[in-house]
Formats: structure tokens, C-alpha cells, sequence
């Protein structure tokens, strides 16, 4: 497979696996309603708070959308596009040293990208995808790195957009007016994408029990009618019998559409005569948990995952995407917010529809070049219009970009806010958490903090010792963290077995060892110290790591 070579590559490949663990320390007042929600905005350099938050969902997200700086060499952005940034510079001199005197604006953005992209991977689920939009400046070379970090056999595809609607002369009588967005899976074979076309906008009806389609409740003979596809049903409010059409049949067999008449499944034309049906119909639900996978189609122009109802369009003015998309973006953050504070945001309903396509229900989305906010607001979007449950991990490099603008424009659009002109617009609901990054686990000495608590250790020590995180809900006051592949992690720290004294607890002894919760096959006990000797270990199947030394800092 061929591979690509850049000046500084050698350190920064496996620089991810370097990159120190950190706590995240949350910032209430910058956040909104319930912080339960499950929705996280997470302000810091997005390499080091993507190895913070490993420990909590490796392994656990569904869809990853990132907007990248497309490294264009142009630096008035508020967002620099030209990877040469205080934070960026500051990186690359540290990791890449004085090679990294000599690197083009090229290089430097793919020693910026690799680890970012590396660290990414290891959030997928099994079935997760990743999409990521760029231009034709580092298109290229993008292909090449995602094809050595995940695969060139789970390169999914990519899709194109147009994201304007006049060409422009831009000193070449070439006008571009696409975009990509490539799209790669942990695994192909198991990667799950729902068509666009059939997202909740395909189900314009509503009843109390949800929304639904109409559809044709005959099929086609095909070459083979049998004789018990045509029957007579009969609507039950009126007594009116209806025959099947003679050129068809039934779609159901007599049980199951007694089974369908039963569940009032069947549109009865009498019963709604101002649509003039001649024969009845059926009710198809929407169900985002159960929708049939569909080819996603590479042609992204005029598939609207926020269309749906009348009333939206309106609201958006999206009667055709692909048409002036990005002005469409940068129309939403001019009503939300009243003035231009973003350039070339991407547009929602593009966001929106790749997420639909990629997620269903609670599925976890990550963005991490969160910018403007779009992917948090087209998850509480989406969520809003089909009752899904989707959450959002945002992370924002910038300081004043993610208290002002992206954590500002989710929590507007959450609770509502008003146009300029003064008309309000409802609020979608939801909330999030904001975070900034806190200390390392470990101080330079490779103590760990005084300020580390027993739920911050224990996931770390969890994820490290299995490389899966830890669920929420096992965190408790309990030595005995869980279990992993027929093993028992236990953890002995910050008195948790009610000992508040310096070594209190933290040390194995025989005591101690009687006060754990019992676990019958092998044990990995993290500890500060242990009294008990090698024949006993070896009887009760325990395996020891001492604390703060054999706990991985990286």
C-alpha cells in the first residue's frame, strides 16, 4: 500500500501514545440544564483532551465528524487555517524539535493531524464511522494518512458537495465549488450507515402514536399469485368490505393482516375522506432503532435531513441543499447570534444528515474541531424532530471560540433565543457539561496528585489495565472496580475501605485482603504496597501493581 512521508513524521506517529493523562475540571457556570445530559464541551488542545477522555469512551462512539483547518495558508481567520498557531508552533517545537524549523505549512499540518487521527480511531465502536470534510489543499494527503491509521479495506468512500451556488474566479478558470467529506470505519464489515433519504422527513405524517408513512397495502403479482392473497377485509368501524385490486394482491396473508387490522395499522379511506383514497393503505412507523440500513448516496446536493415539515424549511431556508450551502451556514449563526462570528461555518443540514445517516437513538457523536458548534446543534436538531436520544462530545482548542461561540450557540439554541428582527425561536432543548483541561494525574516526580480522586484513578487504572473504560454507573465505593475478560480489577486508594490514615487501606495485607469484595478467578489488585507473600498470591490468583509505579502515566 503506498504511504506517505513528511519531515517530522518519525515523531509524531506513535506520539499519541506519549501524550500524558489528564483530568478534566468542570466549569459549571458555562454550562446548561441538566449535566446529565450525556452532552460534553471540553475547551483545550484537542490532542491532549481526546487522551483525556479515552478512559471514558474508548471503544463507545458511533459517528466522528471533523471540520479540520484545511491548511489554505490563510491566517485571517478568526479559527487560523494555516496550522500556525501559538498552541500549534508551541507543539511542534516540543515533539518534532529543530526539524520542525525546516517544515512547510504541509508538514506541519500533517504532524498536527496524525496523532489527532490515531487518538480518534480509538473512540469507534465496532460499527462507528468517521467522517471528515476537507478541500482539495490537503486532500491528498489526508487519503493517505487515514488509509496507514485505519485500513486502506475500511475506506468507506467519499462523499461530494457543492458548497456554493455561483462559481467565483479565484486566479484560476477553475472554479471549486465542492468539497469532500471522506468517510472510513474501525470496520468495514461492520460499519452501519442509514441512507439519507430516509430520515425522519420521509414519515410526513403524525398520530399519537408517533410519526408515520403512507403506504400502498397491495404489492405486485409478480409471475406467482397465490390463490390466498386475494381475500376481502373489512373496516371494522364501518362494516365496508374492500376487495383487493384485481391487477394485485394483499401485501400481508390473511393472519397477518387480521394481526395488522387488529394493531390499526390500516388507513381506512372512509375514514378520511378528504384525501380521497380508493383503497386502504399502511401505516409504516418511523423507528430510528429499527430503519433498514440504505446506500448512502456520495452526491450530497439535494437530501435535507432538517427539511422535513414545512415549518422548518422556512425556518432554515433549506428548500434545496447544496444550493449556496455555505452561505446557509453562516445564515444560522447571523440569526442566532446577530453579527458574523465564525467564517465558513459548515452548513447544519450537511452535519445533520451525516449524522442521521451514522446514528440512531442514544449513539454517542464526537467532534473535535467543534469551531462554530454546528454538530452540537444538529444533534439536539435531530434529536428534537425524531425522539432520539443522541449525545455530543465537543472539543475546542481555542479559549475565547468555546465560551463564546461554541458553547454559546449550543446553550441558545437549547434554551431558544430571538432573531434580529425579534421573532423568538423555541428552544430544542437539552444541556452539557463545559470542561477545561485540569492537571496530570501524575505530578513530575510520577506521584500521583494529591487532588486525584478515587473515581478520576479508578477509570484511569481501568482503562489502562483492560484498554476499555469504565461504565458511569460502576463507579461506587467499592474496591472492586469490575470485571474484564474473566479478570477482577480491584483498587486500593484514598481510603476507600473507610481507613482515612496514610497508608490506611492502600496496602495489602491479610485484613484488607478479607474486607474485598470477593471475585472467584484472577484478580489485578492496583496498590500502594503489599504484605502478603508469593505462595499466597499465587492460592487467591492475585496479581499486584503497586501504586503510583506500575500504573501507566501514558
Amino acid at each position: 500500500m503506498p504511504t506517505l512521508n513528511w519531515i517530522g513524521k518519525e515523531a509524531v506517529v506513535n506520539h499519541h501514545q506519549q501524550v500524558p493523562f489528564r483530568l478534566l475540571k468542570d466549569v459549571p457556570e458555562l454550562g446548561y440544564g441538566d449535566p446529565g445530559s450525556g452532552n460534553l464541551i471540553v475547551q483545550g488542545d484537542n490532542l491532549v483532551a481526546l487522551k483525556a477522555l479515552l478512559p471514558y469512551y474508548a471503544g463507545q462512539v458511533k459517528c466522528i465528524y471533523i471540520d479540520p483547518p484545511y491548511n489554505t495558508g490563510d491566517e485571517s481567520w478568526v479559527y487560523n487555517d494555516n496550522v500556525n498557531s501559538p498552541l500549534i508552533r508551541d507543539w511542534l517545537g516540543k515533539v518534532v524539535g529543530r526539524e520542525g524549523e525546516d517544515l512547510s505549512r504541509h508538514d506541519k499540518w500533517l504532524c498536527m493531524m496524525y496523532p489527532r487521527l490515531a487518538l480518534l480511531r480509538l473512540f469507534l465502536r465496532r460499527e462507528g464511522v468517521l467522517f471528515v470534510s476537507m478541500d482539495e489543499t490537503e486532500e491528498g494527503a489526508l487519503r493517505l494518512v487515514l488509509d496507514e491509521i485505519f485500513g486502506r479495506e475500511n475506506a468507506l468512500g467519499t462523499l461530494v458537495w457543492k458548497r456554493r451556488s455561483s462559481s467565483a474566479m479565484r486566479g484560476t478558470p477553475l472554479s471549486i465549488d465542492h468539497e469532500y467529506v471522506m468517510c472510513y470505519a474501525l470496520e468495514a464489515g461492520s460499519a452501519l450507515l442509514y441512507g439519507l433519504e430516509k430520515g425522519v422527513e420521509s414519515y410526513p405524517l403524525v398520530d399519537a402514536r408517533g410519526r408515520y408513512a403512507s403506504t400502498d397495502l397491495t404489492v405486485g403479482m409478480g409471475r406467482e399469485a397465490r390463490p390466498n392473497q386475494f381475500f376481502p377485509i373489512t373496516n371494522p368501524r364501518t362494516g365496508k368490505v374492500y376487495q383487493p385490486n384485481p391487477e394485485r394482491v394483499w401485501r400481508f396473508f390473511p393472519q397477518t393482516m387480521q394481526e395488522v387490522i387488529a394493531k390499526e395499522l390500516v388507513i381506512w379511506p372512509d375514514d378520511f375522506p378528504e384525501r380521497r383514497m380508493e383503497r386502504p393503505r399502511y401505516k409504516t412507523y418511523y423507528d430510528p432503532d429499527t430503519a433498514k440500513p440504505k446506500p448512502v448516496s456520495s452526491w450530497v446536493e439535494s437530501v435535507n435531513a432538517l427539511q422535513g415539515a414545512a415549518e422548518d424549511a422556512a425556518e432554515w431556508d433549506l428548500t434545496i441543499l447544496g444550493s449556496g450551502m455555505n452561505q446557509e451556514g453562516g445564515k444560522a449563526l447571523q440569526e442566532i447570534f446577530g453579527t458574523k462570528v465564525f467564517a465558513y461555518p459548515k452548513p447544519i443540514s450537511l452535519v445533520a444528515s451525516l449524522i442521521q445517516a451514522a446514528s440512531r437513538s442514544d449513539d454517542l457523536v464526537l467532534d473535535s474541531f467543534a469551531g462554530s458548534g454546528t454538530t452540537g446543534h444538529a444533534v439536539l436538531k435531530l434529536n428534537q424532530q425524531d425522539g432520539g436520544k443522541r449525545r455530543f462530545i465537543l472539543v475546542e482548542m481555542e479559549s475565547k471560540i468555546a465560551r463564546e461561540v461554541t458553547a454559546e450557540r449550543v446553550r441558545r439554541v437549547a434554551q431558544g433565543y430571538s432573531r434580529v428582527k425579534g421573532e423568538a425561536v423555541p428552544g430544542l432543548g437539552g444541556g452539557f457539561r463545559f470542561c477545561e483541561l485540569g492537571e496530570p494525574l501524575f505530578d513530575e516526580g510520577g506521584r500521583i496528585r494529591e487532588t486525584v480522586s478515587f473515581a478520576d484513578l479508578a477509570r484511569h487504572v481501568f482503562f489502562s489495565e483492560t484498554g476499555e473504560p469504565l461504565p458511569r454507573e460502576r463507579v461506587t465505593e467499592s474496591a472492586f472496580l469490575g470485571e474484564c475478560r474473566g479478570v477482577g480489577i480491584y483498587l486500593l486508594y484514598n481510603g476507600i475501605l473507610g481507613d482515612k490514615s496514610a497508608a490506611g487501606g492502600n496496602v495489602l495485607t491479610r485484613s484488607v485482603l478479607a474486607q474485598l469484595p470477593p471475585f472467584d478467578g484472577q484478580k489485578v489488585i492496583y496498590c500502594a504496597g503489599c504484605l502478603l507473600g508469593p505462595d499466597r498470591l499465587q492460592a487467591e490468583r492475585i496479581v499486584v501493581r503497586q501504586t503510583p509505579y506500575e500504573i501507566r502515566v501514558t
